[in-house]
């Protein structure tokens, strides 16, 4: 058990170091290519902040556990809304100021009834897989197209042309990304194969061990991301981050996951944790929808989402002792 622990704390702790260097190389690559930030923001970026979930899922995948590959897809998301956005606007309230973010909730909200539709059979088939990685790519090209569309000073473009890096030449940055990317899959092996360990000791299921463990480990670059974003006043990255990792999520991890492994889904993942998922995704969506012209998130409502992220957690953990 202790070989386990220790395994899963330095997969946990490369996987942050990784996700930084790979974020860090594949944003500076971008912009010395000349690709405009907001457009980096909402494809590289996004996509590249959910690389830890990604490489978990393959890596889970390919050991014949998919289940804990789907748990961490449900549970990042999960904490994403419930812990990360909720703490991040229990310290700093949460503007909501971007129109290209605005945009971007409600194809949160479609690509998470789009999981559910998938899931009600009970059973993630590899044609299931192909569905989710194809709305993937027409996700990224619907992103990249409202990247270019968007209004140069649009509050979200000016946060991603902030913290971009600039200095980075194309040789450092590539390295970063080489780098970034080797520790990602040196980081998911070691947090896969403890988090097996763990949950085959404690005779729990793999999906637990994904929503809980797994989950609040792949999801700590985001919440370092939204903590310094919102001290910094850039609130439209704050949020927007945890946006765009939602979306990609739920389409990369979970259609990785069955295009390489299809699986039957254990019953408590639709009798419980997707539609925990979607009302998290529904109650973040309705706090941000602008009703009066001052869309926030406010400390109150983040209280409440932080309150229901570790009442739910207590819930699961309670459940499976």
């Amino acid at each position: 058990m202790l070989g386990n622990i220790l395994s899963i704390i330095a997969g946990l702790a490369l996987l942050m170091w990784g996700a930084d260097r790979f974020v860090h190389g594949a944003a500076a690559s971008a912009r010395n290519l000349g690709i405009a930030p907001l457009l980096i923001g909402l494809t590289i970026v996004a996509f590249a902040t959910s690389a830890p979930e990604i490489l978990v899922s393959i890596v889970a995948a390919l050991q014949k556990e998919p289940g804990l590959a789907f748990g961490n897809a449900i549970g990042s998301n999960i904490v994403n809304i419930g812990l990360v956005l909720g703490l991040t606007a229990l310290i700093r309230p949460i503007a909501l100021e971007s129109a290209t973010l605005r945009r971007e909730m409600p194809a949160l909200l479609a690509v998470s009834l789009l999981t559910v539709s998938l899931f009600l059979d009970t059973y993630l088939s590899r044609i299931d897989g192909f569905v989710m990685l194809t709305g993937l790519v027409i996700v990224m090209i619907w992103l990249a197209r409202l990247g270019v569309r968007s209004a140069a000073n649009d509050p979200i473009a000016m946060d991603y042309d902030a913290e971009i890096p600039t200095d980075v030449s194309m040789v450092m940055a590539v390295v970063w990304l080489i780098i970034g990317l080797g520790t990602l899959l040196i980081g998911a092996e070691l947090l896969v194969d403890g988090s097996i360990g763990i949950a085959k000791r404690m005779g729990i299921s793999e999906v637990v061990i994904g929503i809980t463990i797994v989950a609040f480990g792949t999801s700590l670059p985001e919440l370092a991301v939204s903590l310094a974003s919102a001290l910094k006043g850039e609130y439209g990255l704050a949020i927007g981050n945890i946006v765009g990792s939602n979306i990609f999520n739920l389409l990369a991890v979970i259609g990785v996951a069955a295009a390489i492994h299809p699986s039957a889904l254990a019953p408590s993942v639709l009798s419980l944790h997707i539609f925990v998922m979607v009302a998290f995704t529904l109650v973040l969506f309705a706090m941000t929808y602008d009703y009066d012209g001052k869309a926030r998130l406010s400390r109150t409502e983040g209280l409440a989402l932080l309150t229901a992220y570790v009442a739910y957690d207590i819930y699961v953990v309670m459940q499976n002792i």
